[in-house]
């Protein structure tokens, strides 16, 4: 069975405009390209692949998605040298052989097909999220996140989970999804993910937000900073980004800096501020003192001209 014929049974969203409406009220702005590709994904039943940069919503994405539908995320965090057994499921060695040496020692006459019939069942089977997520009855939203950080070889245990919502286990046949889960994977773009992966999934990218959905970001996520100050701060943000650094600043350090700024009674960035508080939006000195120098030519933060920084969030 193709996930083609597996469609949510209850659609969890009427329309964009309501995926976008409910989004913002658990505080994630997201833009129309967003909300459509979220909605048709409840709709086909599909994956979401999410790719882009680090820090610009990816992850909050998913756990927003589970907080306004009010589906329990389940969340496998992708890392190398990631294995079945931690994906997806293992057998409680330890269990089954106390269980053989407790059969035995009780004299009892079982023979071999018995006992393997029994400790090869639900009572020693120790499920990880993929299995999780597929067994479960209540509405789920599975987050498989950094799957770039996985070797190639181990994208194939997703590969039927993402195509027919199933996991073949040997010893217990396969399993079928009870509900069909909202998956989200996300990829910071250090390595090119097979075809066969991408193939089953919807494509979203999501980039650094541009300079007013920043500035409305920080306001949302900042309640206490003035008007003036969040639009200061997204105009020196973008101005950085637009620097060669090792790291450009996420929109979670855009928060910290805003929070930070907030908390020294800042209502105006200067360059003394800048410096002082610099370490908060970079994270390494050469990107710190690029970013001071700029300030000190350019202190409004935007160049003249500059172009857009990117989609919004």
């Amino acid at each position: 069975m193709t996930s083609d014929a597996l469609p949510s049974d209850e659609p969890r969203f009427d329309s964009v405009g309501d995926v976008r409406e409910r989004l913002r009220k658990v505080d994630y702005l997201s833009d129309e390209g967003i909300a459509g590709i979220v909605y048709l994904a409840d709709r086909l039943g599909k994956p979401i692949l999410v790719e882009g940069p680090a820090g610009t919503g990816k992850t909050q994405l998913a756990k927003s998605v589970a907080e306004v539908t009010g589906a329990r995320l389940i969340r496998l965090q992708c890392y190398e040298g990631l294995d079945e057994s931690k994906a997806l499921y293992e057998w409680n060695y330890k269990k089954q052989l106390l269980r053989i040496q407790a059969t035995r020692g009780e004299g009892e006459t079982a023979g071999w097909d018995e006992i393997e019939d029994d400790i090869f069942s639900d009572d020693f089977l120790l499920t990880r999220p993929l299995l999780e997520a597929i067994r479960a009855e209540d509405p789920v939203v599975l987050l498989i996140d950094e799957v770039d950080r996985v070797e190639v070889e181990t994208e194939a245990l997703l590969l039927e989970i993402l195509s027919d919502y199933q996991v073949s286990i040997p010893e217990l046949g396969t399993i079928t999804a009870r509900q069909i889960p909202l998956v989200f994977l996300t990829s910071n773009n250090t390595r090119e993910l097979s075809e066969a992966l991408k193939r089953r999934c919807l494509y979203l990218h999501v980039d650094y937000p541009d300079m007013e959905r920043e500035k409305e970001i920080v306001l949302t996520k900042v309640p206490e900073v003035t008007e003036a100050l969040a639009d200061e701060i997204a105009r020196i943000v973008r101005s950085i980004r637009q620097l060669e650094l090792k790291k450009a600043p996420s929109v979670s350090e855009t928060l910290d800096w805003a929070r930070t700024l907030v908390l020294l009674g800042k209502e105006h960035v200067d360059g003394d501020t800048a410096a002082e508080t610099a370490s908060i939006l970079l994270k390494y000195q050469s990107d710190i003192a690029k970013a001071v120098k700029e300030l000190a030519s350019n202190p409004q933060g935007v160049r003249t001209g500059a172009g857009p920084a990117g989609p919004a969030r």
